[in-house]
């Protein structure tokens, strides 16, 4: 009796272990099958059973295919049948997809974000003027923003300009300018200000909620 005991640590390795082993026993039965029309036959069977075990997925497009190329896939791809739909194979399945590039254009400043080159980029095709030069240093000031959500301490506004400088190809320089940005100081109170606000918010609304869940006599 002992000796007949089988672990799993001894066993084959489940494909996909969502099917369980019994499946996965019934396809490597329809392998070693003599005849095409025995595999055909037991391999629609066996897609039946595959389905039967996930009825919350018939209505959506393209199931059986699914269940057909699912059911290669745990035969490795040695399973010789007549399938309704065309067959992937080994190599495309084992393909590896392109990598994706990083969607950022300056790594060197990433603590400003991506959207402030797109805005620097439409400043740079305003004539000048009141509106530009207004856009200019509202770039700047969420520039500064950005800059203290990622360094706490305090950052001179030459420092932002610079950079500004920088990420529009020189083409806004307020290196010289007389006008200062906002404060730090005031930069981040209007953030936690706005923490604040939630905070207060979400305790009214828990408060709101638990007197309207108390019984009333």
């Amino acid at each position: 009796m002992i000796d007949d005991i089988e672990y799993n640590t001894e066993r084959e390795q489940l494909i996909i272990p969502e099917y369980g082993r019994h499946l996965q026993k019934m396809v490597n039965y329809a392998k070693k099958l003599p005849t095409k029309e025995e595999r055909n036959k037991v391999a629609k069977s066996i897609i039946n059973v595959m389905g039967n075990m996930q009825p919350h997925l018939r209505d959506v497009p393209d199931f059986q295919h699914k269940l057909w190329d699912q059911l290669f896939i745990i035969a490795d791809f040695e399973l010789d049948v007549d399938s309704p739909y065309p067959t992937t194979s080994k190599e495309e399945l084992n393909e590896k997809p392109d990598p994706l590039k990083y969607p950022q254009n300056f790594p060197k400043y990433r603590f400003y974000g991506n959207n402030i080159k797109t805005m620097i980029d439409v400043a740079n095709t305003w004539e000048d003027g009141e509106l530009k030069e207004a856009l200019t240093y509202t770039i700047a000031n969420h520039m500064k923003k950005c800059f203290l959500n990622w360094n706490k301490d305090t950052v001179e506004d030459y420092v932002i300009f610079n950079h500004l400088y920088e990420l529009s190809d020189g083409k806004i320089d307020l290196k010289e300018s007389k006008e200062d940005l906002s404060d730090s100081t005031s930069l981040m109170r209007s953030k936690k200000k706005y923490s604040t606000t939630n905070t207060k918010k979400t305790h009214h609304k828990k408060s709101s909620s638990s007197n309207r869940n108390r019984k009333r006599y």
